[in-house]
């Protein structure tokens, strides 16, 4: 369950800047943070940390402001963005870029190395809530680009936004039941969902797929459902797919191969990533080989070797580096058939 990060009211309000980083410092970065009086002053913020990233759900019944100059970034250089879904009142953001307004649903990026100010304002009830993520910048750069500025914003309508609040609210509500690996995979998933809704949203309309778009995604799913069956064939394919074994090859010149060279490919790349993952005594060369759609462990090693250049066994026992590309040469007889 969520730790109590911060908790400020009447009588304390005005020691809120030297509590909202925790009781080591260990939240957020260095600014100026205050909470505006009033007959009503109820600010609570709850954490929940995974690795190096905190997830923060603060709510509030006043306004709060906050302020990072470049005397702040000079005495304290932490490099870490802050993701914000704004659930209730307004995330107003003022910086370089200019003022930016966040209501209900939005999603909203903000930087510790740029200066910006932020005001938290309070909906006709009075009262503010955002979930935000606090997570180091160089890690944050393998799921979101690094363009996106502070003070980035758009609205949270895409799906992507919604299940990754949902699960970033999931992992915050989780106790002690959750493992740390489990809690990571998923801020993980998360983020990913993010990175993609944002690279989606470019435009600002999703893209159309095409009918041949659609078809393709249709014969790659079947492809890979099937791809243990060594029976496998173009006319089973196209039949499963409704569509004609011609049109197949067409989709598949589409997608810039053949259907031989595609199925021998995934199959051959999976056997190497499960011998790769196991041992003898836990998978027989016999087991790859037949789940993975050959005809018998001598087919699958005869194939094997003639890309990796070593049996399965031996690749097992010692595996290479990098393994040579040579699949497409190998596979490409523009053949409708694989067996």
């Amino acid at each position: 369950m969520p730790e109590i990060l911060f908790a400020f009211n009447e009588q304390n309000y005005r020691s809120c800047q030297n509590g909202f980083r925790g009781e080591r410092d260990q939240e957020y970065y260095l600014g100026d943070y205050s909470i505006e009086a009033g007959s009503v002053i109820d600010v609570l913020a709850e954490k929940k940390s995974v690795g190096p990233t905190s997830i923060i759900r603060t709510r509030a019944r006043t306004r709060q402001f906050f302020r990072r100059t470049w005397s702040h970034i000079r005495q304290d250089a932490t490099d870490v963005s802050v993701l914000w879904f704004v659930k209730r009142g307004h995330l107003c953001v003022s910086n370089q870029g200019g003022y930016k307004a966040a209501g209900v649903g939005s999603f909203v990026i903000t930087r510790s190395m740029t200066p910006f100010f932020i005001e938290c304002q309070t909906d006709d009830e009075g009262v503010h809530e955002v979930l935000h993520v606090t997570i180091p910048t160089h890690i944050l750069r393998a799921f979101i680009p690094d363009e996106i500025r502070s003070g980035f914003s758009m609205s949270a309508g895409r799906p992507e936004f919604a299940i990754a609040e949902h699960i970033l609210g999931d992992i915050m509500e989780s106790d002690d039941s959750l493992s740390e690996e489990s809690a990571q995979l998923l801020l993980e998933t998360a983020l990913t969902l993010l990175g993609r809704g944002i690279l989606d949203s470019d435009t600002g309309v999703p893209a159309r797929q095409t009918v041949s778009s659609r078809r393709l995604q249709d014969v790659l799913r079947y492809i890979e459902v099937h791809l243990s069956d060594p029976n496998l064939s173009t006319t089973m394919v196209a039949k499963g797919c409704g569509i004609s074994p011609r049109y197949l090859s067409f989709l598949l010149r589409l997608h810039g191969t053949s259907f031989s060279t595609l199925v021998w490919e995934q199959r051959l790349q999976k056997a190497k990533n499960w011998l790769c993952s196991t041992k003898a005594h836990e998978v027989s060369i016999s087991e790859v080989a037949y789940s993975m759609g050959f005809k018998s462990p001598a087919h699958f090693s005869r194939m094997f070797k003639r890309v990796f250049s070593l049996n399965p066994r031996e690749y097992r026992a010692n595996p290479p580096q990098q393994a040579p590309a040579r699949h497409r040469q190998l596979f490409a007889d523009g053949g409708n058939s694989i067996q």
